[in-house]
């Protein structure tokens, strides 16, 4: 059962229409609220008031309602459910999802969510087949767009192919796996929400003269990927990023830096932070001077005097009102990889520290990763997983950390949203 949860169904304009109302009744059975909206087309198959005496709730249809943009706006269909589900999905309406077309209040609404959203096609099967549908299905599974059928069978124009919509049975079982997730997620952003993240990523660059510079390999897609999943699940996130090729994270405050030294005053004007993430590369070393031209080629050895970097990660963990409640490190190494990562745990004073072997050179250009996750009393590998899930695993256990900073009796240690 599903008590509480909450579907926006879209019913455009096909014949297989008629079976959104099986769908709405076994939905509203499991304890499932349904809001609907219906478009032009689809009302040539249902009626609203069909839609509206099963999910027992008005059913929008106009973007341009006065009433329904002051009582439920499309902003608020959006966002205010669990899942999104268009029921069934017309060759039409899957191009506007795919091109970002928003002409409706159908497809206005589906660009403005940040929910799930499900799709069941239903068309001819020489429709469902066309290069141009395939494309623009293939671009919104890509986007995480979950796609359930067409399935093989006699079709409403009397041919028999592929293109007839998904049986409400596998609806459904789609649907119950879709909000046991967004169930899960909703926990995430209820611990998230508000709460101020500040994430580094990145090399940083010391320069030695006005053309060459210190730095490392990082690329920077770690830090990126765990600033943009923060961002997601409802934290306001500023995102300190050295040099890279990658662009800013959407929904992130991104501050652009050069130097360590740069890095740490924008990590400082950011404070206080409830999570601080460093997992900026930053170089250990910079030349004690830099030139103000070019360092001429002379001789067979030139001696570059170098001085320490400050410490970005252990001035963070310092004790102090600042301080966040919960500080995550990186720890990149060559040999002897948790040995070294939980000493430097202990020597910087963070709470955990996320640790990775880079002997081979190819994490840092890699979309994959192998994580160990070290904390005070614990050591977790994380199995081999893209970037993107690994800041997803990650943002789930800051959550869980925040939530039980919550429970244990210190939300004043949290900073609170303005």
């Amino acid at each position: 059962m599903h008590k509480g949860r909450c579907i926006l169904l879209i019913v455009s304009g096909g014949i297989a229409a008629y079976k959104t109302l099986d769908l709405i009744r076994r939905l509203r059975e499991k304890g499932i609220t349904i809001r609907c909206i219906l478009t032009e087309a689809g009302a040539r198959f249902v009626s609203p008031l069909s839609l509206a005496a099963l999910s027992g709730a008005p059913v929008y249809q106009d973007l341009f309602s006065l009433q329904d943009e002051t009582e439920m706006g499309h902003i608020r269909l959006a966002r205010e459910v669990n899942i999104v589900a268009v029921v069934p999905a017309t060759a039409d309406i899957l191009a506007k999802m795919a091109h970002g077309l928003a002409d409706d209040l159908a497809s206005t609404t589906l660009l403005a969510t940040n929910k799930p959203v499900l799709v069941a096609p239903a068309m001819n099967m020489h429709m469902w087949s066309h290069p141009a549908t395939q494309s623009n299905i293939a671009v919104l599974e890509r986007r995480g767009v979950q796609c359930v059928g067409p399935t093989c069978g006699a079709l409403a124009c009397g041919e028999e192919g592929e293109g007839r919509m998904a049986e409400v049975s596998d609806l459904l079982a789609t649907l119950d796996t879709l909000l046991s997730t967004s169930t899960h997620t909703h926990q995430i952003e209820m611990a998230m929400t508000g709460r101020r993240a500040l994430v580094t990523s990145g090399p940083t660059y010391e320069a030695i003269d006005p053309v060459r510079y210190i730095s490392n390999r990082s690329s920077g897609r770690q830090g990126h990927a765990i600033a943009a999943s923060l961002a997601r699940h409802g934290a306001r996130v500023t995102l300190v990023s050295g040099p890279t090729l990658l662009s800013d994270p959407v929904g992130v405050h991104t501050i652009h830096v050069e130097s360590a030294g740069e890095m740490l005053a924008a990590c400082e004007d950011v404070l206080p932070v409830d999570v601080a993430v460093c997992a900026a590369a930053v170089a250990d070393w910079r030349a004690a001077s830099v030139s103000q031209q070019k360092v001429k080629k002379r001789g067979d050895v030139k001696t570059l005097l170098l001085v320490k970097n400050p410490d970005i990660l252990a001035l963070l963990s310092q004790p102090g009102p600042r301080r966040p409640v919960l500080v995550v490190g990186f720890a990149a190494e060559t040999e002897s990889l948790l040995d070294n990562a939980c000493r430097k745990r202990t020597a910087k004073g963070c709470d955990w520290i996320v640790a990775n072997d880079v002997a081979n050179n190819q994490v840092f250009s890699s979309a994959y990763n192998t994580v160990h996750l070290i904390t005070e009393n614990s050591v977790t590998c994380l199995r081999t997983m893209t970037k993107v899930e690994i800041a997803e695993s990650l943002t789930e256990r800051i959550a869980a950390a925040i939530r039980k900073k919550r429970v244990v009796g210190s939300p004043e240690n949290l900073t609170q949203p303005p």
